[in-house]
C-alpha cells in the first residue's frame, strides 16, 4: 500500500492564511471594541462627524500616526530574528499617551492568550503588534499580508465605534472601509521591508484627542 501523499504546499498556504484571518479578525477575543484611540473626543468635538472627516482622520492616523509605527513593529515582529522582548520595550516607547499605552498593552495581552492555544506561541503579554508578530511568524505568509490584515482590522475597528457613535449608517462605514484599501495595502507594502530608522510620524491631532480623551467626564470606549 502507497503511503500518504504529501500535502500540497497550496493547501498549507491557505490553511495559514486561514489561521491569520481568524487572528486578524475584529472578531477575535481581543476586546477591540471597547477602544477608539481617541476618536471619541474628535467626533465628540465635531472635528470627524461624517463618512469624509471620519476617512480623513482615520488616513492621517495609518499614514503617519500609530497605524504606520504598528505596522513597522509588526514587520521586524514577524522576522526569524526578531527579539520580540526589544521590540516591545520600543513599541511601549512609542505610546505617546496613557491611554495609548493601556490599549495596545490590554489588547496584546488578550490577544497573546488565545492566539498561544491556536499557534503554540508564547503567551507572554506584549503590546498587540508585538505578540500578532510572534503568533503569526510561522504561517508561511508574506510579512505585507499579515500586515495588511492587520491594519484592516485596525481601521475595521475605528470603522464601527465610528458607526455607533456618529449618524454614520452601516453602509457609509463600509464605503469608509474599502476607500481606505488602497492606502491598507501601500502602506503594508512599504512596512514589508521597513526598519527601525523608518518609525516615526507626526499624526498630532490624534495624539491630542487621545490625551484630551483620557479627561471626558462621560464616555463610551476606554480609549
Amino acid at each position: 500500500m502507497d503511503g500518504p501523499s504529501a500535502i500540497p504546499t497550496e493547501t498549507v498556504d491557505s490553511g495559514g492564511r486561514l489561521l491569520a484571518v481568524q487572528l486578524l479578525s475584529p472578531a477575535f477575543p481581543t476586546g477591540a471594541f471597547a477602544y477608539a484611540q481617541g476618536l471619541e473626543w474628535a467626533m465628540d468635538t465635531g472635528a470627524v462627524q461624517d463618512g469624509a472627516s471620519l476617512a480623513r482622520w482615520i488616513g492621517d492616523v495609518l499614514e503617519h500616526g500609530a497605524g504606520w509605527s504598528d505596522a513597522v513593529i509588526l514587520s521586524l515582529s514577524l522576522r526569524p530574528e526578531a527579539d520580540h522582548a526589544a521590540l516591545d520595550d520600543l513599541a511601549r516607547a512609542l505610546c505617546l499617551t496613557g491611554e495609548r499605552l493601556t490599549e495596545t498593552l490590554e489588547q496584546g495581552a488578550a490577544f497573546a492568550r488565545v492566539a498561544a492555544v491556536l499557534t503554540g506561541t508564547p503567551e507572554t503579554p506584549t503590546a498587540l503588534p508585538v505578540a500578532v508578530g510572534r503568533a503569526c511568524a510561522g504561517l508561511g505568509l508574506p510579512r505585507a499580508e499579515i500586515i495588511g490584515l492587520y491594519l484592516q482590522g485596525q481601521v475595521l475597528a475605528l470603522v464601527q465605534a465610528a458607526v455607533r457613535f456618529l449618524p454614520l449608517g452601516q453602509t457609509e462605514g463600509q464605503r469608509v472601509l474599502a476607500g481606505l484599501s488602497p492606502l491598507i495595502l501601500q502602506l503594508a507594502l512599504r512596512a514589508e521591508t521597513a526598519d527601525e530608522a523608518d518609525l516615526g510620524g507626526c499624526a498630532v491631532g490624534a495624539e491630542i484627542a487621545q490625551a484630551r480623551h483620557e479627561c471626558m467626564e462621560t464616555r463610551i470606549f476606554r480609549t
